[in-house]
C-alpha cells in the first residue's frame, strides 16, 4: 500500500493542482497536510509582523474552505502547527508514507524551509517531489533559461506571448482515498499572536478566504457584471468593488491558479467577445510571472538595499517618526494618507495607491524602501512575496524598471485618478 503525503501551502485550491493530481494517480492513498509554520507569524527583520491580522483570518478562511473541499471527495486537511522540517516527518513516521508532494518554492525563506524538510526526509528514506504550479506559463515552456530572462519586462513579454504556450489546467480530482483524518481543529488568531481585526465597512471588498469564494469571484466579474469588458478602462479606479478583479488574495495563497483564471477568460471571450481589457487582465497576470521568474533569477538580491541593480541609493537616516506618520496615514499629503489609512483598516489598496504611496516613500520621504515593503508584507491580505518585493524594488529603481527612479507627482496624479476627492473623502473622514 503506497501512503503518500500532500503538503499544501500557497496551493490551497482542487482545481488546476498538478501536485494533488499527481499524488492520487501515483499513490494509494493520500494525507493532505498544512503545516502552520510558526516562522511566518514572528516579526520579520524590520520589526514587523510577517503575517498580520488580515491576511492570517483569510489563510483561516482558506484552510476551512479547502477542509470542506477535500472532505466532500472522501479526504480531508490535517493541519499542524510547528516547524515543517519536524512537523512533516512526523506526520511521515505516523502514516507510514514513503513520498511527500508539494508546490516547488522560488524564494529564498521558502527555499530554505524546503530545503530543511527535504533534509529531514531523507533521513528517513522518504522523497519530496515539487511541482511548479505558481504561473501562467510554465518555467520549463519559456523561449529562455531563468538565468537569461530578460531584466525588462516587455523583452520578457514579447518573446514569451510568441514562443510558449500556455498549458492547460488540470481538472479537479473525482474523489480521494484518505484514511480517516481527525476533524480539522484551527487556532484562533490569539493562538498566532495576532488581534482581531474586522475590514472596515468601507472597504472596497469583503475579502473572505478560499477556493470556492475565488471562483463565485470570478464568476462575478466575469460572467455576471461582465466587468472584465471594461478592465482596461477601471483598472486604475480607486473605489468600489468591480474597478479590478481583486483576484490578488486568492491568487496569493492559491485559492485560484492562473491558468484556471485565463481557461475561464477564454470561455468568457468565446461568449462575449475579446478585447483589449480581456487581454490586459493577461497582461498583469504575464507581470505575476515574470516577478516570480525574476525572484528565481536573483533570489536573494530582491530583498537587499541595493536590489538587483546593485546601486547604491541614498536613503536618510531611519527615521522611525517619518516611517509611523506614514503606516499612520498622517503625512499631511492627502492622497498618500488616504490610501495608507485605507491599507490599515482593510488589508488592501489599489495597484494606483501602491505605486503612490512607495513613490513617495522612496523619492520624498528618502526613507530604505525595504522598511515599506515589509510593512506590505505585514499588512497586505494579498501579499505576495515576489510581487511585493519585485514591485518595491522597481519603485525604488533597484529592480526591473529600465528607466530608473520611477517618481510620481502625487498631486498630478490625484487629480487624475481622484479628482472629484471621492476616495480621499470616504477614507479622511474620522
Amino acid at each position: 500500500m503506497k501512503t503518500s503525503i500532500v503538503w499544501f501551502k500557497t496551493d490551497l485550491r482542487l482545481q488546476d493542482n498538478e501536485t494533488l493530481v499527481k499524488a492520487i494517480a501515483q499513490s494509494d492513498e493520500i494525507i493532505p497536510v498544512y503545516c502552520l509554520d510558526e516562522s511566518q507569524f514572528e516579526l520579520n527583520d524590520f520589526g514587523f509582523k510577517k503575517t498580520g491580522s488580515f491576511r492570517a483570518q483569510f489563510l483561516l478562511e482558506s484552510l476551512l474552505d479547502l477542509d470542506r473541499n477535500l472532505s466532500a471527495l472522501g479526504s480531508g486537511l490535517l493541519v499542524v502547527k510547528g516547524n515543517p522540517e519536524v512537523e512533516i516527518p512526523k506526520i511521515v513516521k505516523q502514516y507510514k508514507a514513503t513520498k511527500v508532494y508539494a508546490k516547488r518554492e522560488v524564494s529564498f525563506e521558502e527555499k530554505r524551509t524546503e530545503a530543511l524538510v527535504q533534509a529531514e526526509l531523507f533521513k528517513i528514506k522518504c522523497e519530496l517531489e515539487t511541482f511548479s504550479t505558481s504561473t501562467l506559463y510554465h518555467a520549463e515552456d519559456l523561449p529562455f533559461s531563468i538565468k537569461d530572462i530578460p531584466d525588462i519586462f516587455t523583452n520578457f513579454r514579447k518573446k514569451t506571448e510568441k514562443e510558449s504556450l500556455i498549458r492547460n489546467a488540470f481538472e479537479k480530482p473525482s474523489q480521494i482515498h484518505s484514511p480517516k483524518l481527525e476533524e480539522i481543529i484551527l487556532p484562533s488568531l490569539e493562538d498566532l499572536g495576532l488581534k482581531i481585526t474586522p475590514i472596515d465597512t468601507r472597504a472596497a471588498i469583503q475579502f473572505k478566504g478560499g477556493e470556492n469564494e475565488a471562483i463565485a469571484r470570478l464568476n462575478h466579474y466575469f460572467f455576471e457584471s461582465k466587468s472584465i469588458s471594461e478592465y482596461k478602462e477601471t483598472r486604475n479606479g480607486m473605489v468600489g468593488a468591480d474597478y479590478s478583479s481583486k483576484f490578488s488574495a486568492w491568487l496569493a495563497l492559491g485559492c485560484i491558479s492562473p491558468r484556471f483564471i485565463y481557461q475561464e477568460l477564454q470561455k468568457y471571450e468565446q461568449q462575449f467577445g475579446a478585447n483589449e481589457s480581456t487581454y490586459w487582465l493577461v497582461f498583469e497576470l504575464l507581470w505575476r510571472d515574470y516577478f516570480r521568474f525574476m525572484m528565481k533569477k536573483y533570489n536573494v538580491k530582491l530583498f537587499q538595499q541595493a536590489g538587483i541593480q546593485d546601486k547604491e541609493i541614498p536613503s536618510s537616516q531611519q527615521n522611525t517618526n517619518q516611517l509611523q506618520n506614514w503606516m499612520d496615514g498622517k503625512t499631511g499629503v492627502d492622497f498618500v494618507d488616504a490610501n495608507m489609512i485605507e491599507l490599515k483598516l482593510t488589508g488592501f489598496m489599489s495597484n494606483r495607491g501602491r505605486q503612490n504611496v512607495a513613490s513617495y516613500f522612496c523619492n520624498d520621504l528618502k526613507l530604505d524602501w525595504r522598511f515599506g515593503a515589509a510593512y506590505f508584507e505585514q499588512q497586505l491580505i494579498d501579499y505576495d512575496v515576489c510581487s511585493n518585493w519585485g514591485n518595491w524594488a522597481y519603485l525604488a529603481g533597484v529592480g526591473n524598471d529600465p528607466r530608473g527612479n520611477r517618481y510620481f507627482n502625487i498631486e498630478k496624479q490625484a487629480t487624475d485618478y481622484d479628482k472629484n476627492k471621492t476616495f480621499r473623502n470616504l477614507w479622511l473622514k474620522s
